[in-house]
Formats: structure tokens, sequence, C-alpha cells
């Protein structure tokens, strides 16, 4: 399982055209995909215009798939069009969670 941290930092007047245009009419669909476990949009607490996805994947070779398809191309290319500043992302895998213990190596 890979849990995916996507930093965004958007122009303060684009948020809500990111929320209400661009993560609404994707959000189902991203949920869907084959392999998507979870995906949640969360806002910073003291920077309202950085906002995080946290989402959780099967595997790499299901966030990849994602990653190459047109769902994800299409909904991109008009999110980084509201950037102050370039993404940042991270795929992590959980060590210790209280519902799973220490995890398997």
């Amino acid at each position: 399982m890979i849990k995916r941290i996507v930093k965004m930092t958007f122009r303060p007047e684009a948020v809500p055209a990111f929320v209400e245009e661009v993560f609404e009419a994707s959000k189902n669909r991203i949920r869907a995909f084959p392999g998507c476990r979870h995906m949640e949009l969360l806002q910073h607490a003291s920077q309202p215009n950085v906002l995080f996805t946290l989402s959780i994947w099967d595997d790499e070779a299901a966030l990849e798939r994602y990653r190459q398809s047109e769902l994800f191309q299409n909904t991109w290319v008009k999110t980084k069009a509201l950037f102050a500043e370039k993404a940042e992302a991270w795929s992590t895998r959980v060590l210790d969670s209280p519902d799973s213990g220490p995890a398997q190596h």
C-alpha cells in the first residue's frame, strides 16, 4: 500500500476555482479509479492557499497507472495553471499505525 501526499501552493485568488471547478469535477472519478482506496483534500491550517491531497493506492503500479491516465493528465493541466509554486509530492509506506501495528518487511 502507498500513501501519496501532494502539496500544492495556489495563487490565493485561484483556490476557489481549484476547489469548486477542478477538484469537484474530478474527485469522484479519482476515488473510483482502479487501485485508489482513498483520496482526500486538506488545507493548511494557517496558509489557506496551500492544499494537500492525501491518497491511498494499492501499490506503486496502481498509482503509476493513474498518473498515466487521461483523467490525471487533464486534471493536472487545469491544476498546474493555478499554482503559485511548483507542487511537491511524496509516496510513502506506512511503517506503523494504530490500525495495523508495525509494518511487515
